[in-house]
């Protein structure tokens, strides 16, 4: 097993946590989010990005709207639905309760 692949799938797995997490702090724009997830040492794209956005949109988890734009066609904002923060209420329970599994579990390896 590649080290690569292994990195790859445990990012794909807290993607959808992480978009739900930066839309918690208010409306954004997908170069917002793409931006504010490189902050955070996560690389999307947006070939990435959007299929996820449509997913949590189809779920209920968000919902968006047109705004024009002084620099160029109207751009989309996300936004979270109240079924959207209560998910992620949920997640997050489910986040720190996982870390501190993992820690634990981790905690006992004779090279930490």
């Amino acid at each position: 097993m590649k080290i690569e692949n292994a990195k790859a799938q445990m990012r794909k797995g807290v993607l959808e946590y992480c978009i739900l997490s930066v839309l918690s702090r208010g409306d954004a724009y997908a170069s917002d989010i793409i931006h504010d997830m490189k902050e955070a040492r996560i690389i999307v794209v947006e070939g990435t990005l959007y299929p996820l956005l449509t997913r949590l949109k189809n779920a209920g988890l968000l919902s968006y709207r047109w705004e024009e734009s002084t620099q160029g066609p109207p751009r989309k904002y996300y936004e979270l639905t109240d079924r959207g923060k209560e998910f992620l209420q949920e997640l997050d329970k489910s986040w720190h309760e996982l870390v501190d599994s993992v820690q634990f579990i981790h905690s006992k390896n004779p090279q930490s």
